[in-house]
């Protein structure tokens, strides 16, 4: 756990471009991830092994998550995007217990370019799944007159995004820095128990709400029940729910 600056400090420059601590180490976890992946896609098996057995069931979870919330014919295009982010932030979030690391996700420049992604993402699945002009609509509705509430809330959304991820895993790594400078090394496994468990955490929840907003984008239409229209099998389930 680096007990340095909370934010990224310049390592060298690449002609005009500062190259921080919070890149080299966010490259880092994305080569490592890369690697990873590629190691376990040259290794299939009819009869998996230990490594791919926890590998499928990884994503058999977030699969499975992803169902919870989108409809069935959207789970296998939002997968990718959302298994990738999960797997990510929380690899990032445990960077920090890496001597000499701390996690990029305690830089607000990463987790405000990780909000960005997740608000174009948004967009996209919604454009994909409704089309730009019935997607662009749904700002108006019910009246013209919510367009511009429509656009701060998608606006201060992303922020409140980036600076909630910023802000826990910031303060997580002040706790245990104050820790462990109070108390030594005496209470070492706690200190890195709860780092796990708080990057565990925080990860689910970008996640998690990254998956809401892209189903926020895609079913609006799909959700509603129009007259003289059957209702949608997500409109169902859900008024089930409801009403159990």
């Amino acid at each position: 756990m680096n007990t340095g600056e909370l934010g990224g400090s310049v390592v060298f420059h690449l002609g005009p471009l500062a190259i921080t601590d919070t890149v080299l180490t966010t490259w880092g976890v994305m080569l490592c991830l890369a690697i990873a992946a590629l190691l376990l896609r040259y290794r299939l098996a009819l009869l998996p092994s230990r490594r791919q057995t926890i590998a499928e069931g990884i994503v058999a979870v977030i699969e499975r998550a992803i169902g919870e919330v989108l409809p069935a014919d959207a789970v296998r295009r939002v997968l990718p995007f959302v298994a990738t982010l999960w797997i990510f932030v929380l690899t990032a979030n445990l960077a920090g217990l890496v001597p000499g690391l701390h996690a990029p996700t305690r830089d607000l420049s990463a987790t405000a370019a990780l909000a960005a992604l997740v608000f174009a993402s948004t967009h996209w699945y919604g454009i994909r799944s409704k089309g730009l002009r019935a997607y662009l609509r749904h700002y108006a509705e019910p009246s013209l007159i919510l367009l511009p509430f429509h656009v701060i809330s998608e606006l201060t959304r992303t922020l409140a995004l980036a600076i909630r991820l910023f802000g826990n895993i910031m303060s997580l790594e002040m706790a245990a820095l104050l820790v462990l400078l109070i108390a030594g090394f005496l209470v070492p496994v706690p200190l890195l128990m709860l780092h796990v468990i708080e990057a565990v955490v925080q990860a689910y929840i970008f996640g998690i709400l990254a998956l809401i907003y892209i189903a926020g984008a895609i079913e609006p239409i799909a959700t509603q029940e129009r007259p003289g229209e059957a209702p949608s099998p997500t409109f169902a389930k859900s008024k089930n729910k409801e009403e159990s």
